[in-house]
């Protein structure tokens, strides 16, 4: 199936998130898009699955112009959309989630769950899914859950599988899975829109690329003939550098040590075994491993926001193991979580209320029992500035933002502020390439400024282009630890200590 875009406009107040975009899908084919974040992507996703209906243009299913009045629409015409948040029950079955509104029923209309079953498990079989139908989603790693999205769209019969940031959470080693069962897909004959912010893998897994900057599409060409840096450029419309510019660190006094630090799980096994480091002023300390491994666990117990069984948390040499969140939070910790939508914000809240979510009680807002609402949207709008925040107002809910543009103001929330220590876990997780640049400037320039900052990340490069000294997380405890202050970092032996593998 062949789908055309031609002239594709869609305004929400004043702002033109579409503007005149014409775009081909073609049958067999991984089409790429890219774009900043709040260049319009999504927008135009949304609107070719049924969601948003186009203020101008037209859209055309093998030459013949339809009009989608609901998402419903979309389904039925074959197009299906994966979501970079999952839309799963997490207390339901893999086929019961995936057979959801259009469940297969028997004799009175009673759910035939046995037939369920057997469809879903025809269609994993011939994609070579390898998800059990049987599974609760609650069980399973973030990977799987994802395949069980493709088994959705593929159980309703799409030929169009428009894929929005669909490597955001998967590890190096799900990601290369993921690809292969994308190979698979297209060679069926299915038209793939991949959506992402990852230059590499964008070349690696397109056969062709449209690249979109404000609303218009700027850009269209061979993977074989780009570059990271020749997209960067169409992206943001000015190079970009890859390589984190920084000078050597001056470490100072510590300002995080953790000494003996235990956690259990719900099995009551250890989360975190024993784990003791140190953060002091003036150095980047980057955590890497495979997530999992104890990194999230970790985070939330430097924090506050769970309670450690046994060991102790120092900052800036007082002890805060038993400390509240605010309290951390006053003593000048600032903490950027690794899932925005579960822990840094609130959707439906505005942008204003969501920059002063961490110090909405503090006399520079308070006045009495009342917040003033006018200097803390005036703060906000700054922010917003200062970090490229894309919102046509600060009164708009945040929900309404894109993923991006989310991260970047729960990002300016926590470094807008005075600050000793930066605890940031995935800070730049569905940020575009412009404003990872930006991020990374920001946390050194804590750094230079005298901050400890503790970095944990997914991606092995920004770890290593960040950091300067490693640690290497496996199971619970810290397995590694490696000086970068002198040169590059052995990326072989990272990756090696990553998967535990000892010296």
């Amino acid at each position: 199936m062949d789908v055309e875009l031609r002239g594709i406009t869609k305004r929400f107040g004043p702002v033109v998130a579409n503007d005149a975009i014409n775009l081909h899908i073609r049958a067999g084919e991984v089409l790429g898009l890219l774009g900043e974040n709040g260049a319009g992507k999504s927008t135009m996703m949304n609107i070719l699955s049924g969601l948003y209906t186009p203020d101008e243009g037209e859209i055309l299913i093998d030459g013949k112009s339809v009009t989608f009045e609901d998402p419903g629409d979309g389904i039925a015409a074959g197009i299906g959309m994966v979501h970079q948040h999952f839309m799963l029950v997490p207390v339901f079955t893999v086929a019961e989630n995936v057979v959801l509104g259009v469940e297969p029923t028997g004799r009175f209309d009673y759910l035939d769950l046995k037939t369920a079953r057997k469809q879903v498990r025809e269609i994993n079989d011939r994609y070579g899914l390898e998800v059990d139908p049987d599974a609760l989603i609650e069980s399973l790693p973030v990977g799987i859950q994802q395949r069980v999205e493709i088994l959705k769209v593929l159980f309703r019969s799409a030929d169009v599988i428009i894929l929005d940031e669909p490597t955001a959470v998967l590890t190096p080693q799900e990601v290369e899975d993921f690809f292969e069962i994308v190979r698979s897909l297209r060679d069926a004959g299915k038209a793939i829109v991949f959506i992402t912010h990852k230059l590499h893998e964008i070349l690696e897994i397109s056969d062709r690329i449209s690249v979109l900057r404000h609303g218009r599409i700027t850009g269209e060409g061979d993977p074989a003939k780009l570059t990271t840096e020749t997209l960067a450029e169409m992206m943001v419309g000015r190079p970009v550098s890859f390589a984190v510019d920084k000078a050597a660190p001056k470490a100072g006094a510590p300002m995080l040590t953790v000494s003996d630090l235990c956690l259990l799980d719900e099995h009551d096994d250890f989360a975190l075994d024993h784990v003791s480091l140190q953060v002091r002023s003036g150095e980047v300390v980057g955590i890497a491993g495979v997530q999992g491994n104890g990194q999230t666990e970790l985070v939330e117990a430097l924090t506050g926001l769970t309670r450690p069984a046994t060991g102790t948390i120092l900052f800036d040499g007082q002890d805060v193991t038993r400390s509240s969140v605010r309290e951390r939070h006053r003593m000048g910790m600032a903490h950027v979580p690794e899932d925005r939508l579960r822990s840094g914000m609130i959707a439906s809240f505005s942008v204003a209320e969501n920059m002063v979510l961490n110090s909405y009680y503090d006399p520079t807002y308070g006045r009495g029992l009342e917040i003033d609402w006018p200097k803390a949207q005036t703060t906000a709008a700054r922010y917003c500035i200062d970090f490229d925040v894309r919102t046509p107002s600060v009164f708009l809910p945040a929900g309404h933002l894109s993923g991006g543009n989310q991260q970047k103001m729960v990002v300016a929330r926590e470094l807008e502020r005075e600050t000793k220590l930066v605890i940031a876990s995935q800070p730049t997780r569905g940020l575009d390439v412009g404003s990872i640049e930006y991020i990374h400037e920001r946390l050194i320039e804590a750094r230079d400024e005298g901050d400890g900052v503790l970095i944990v990340s997914s991606e092995l490069d920004e770890i290593m282009g960040l950091s300067d000294r490693i640690l290497v997380m496996f199971e619970g405890r810290i397995v590694a630890e490696f000086d970068a202050t002198n040169g590059p970092v052995d990326r072989n032996a990272v990756g090696l200590a990553m998967a535990g593998a000892s010296e």
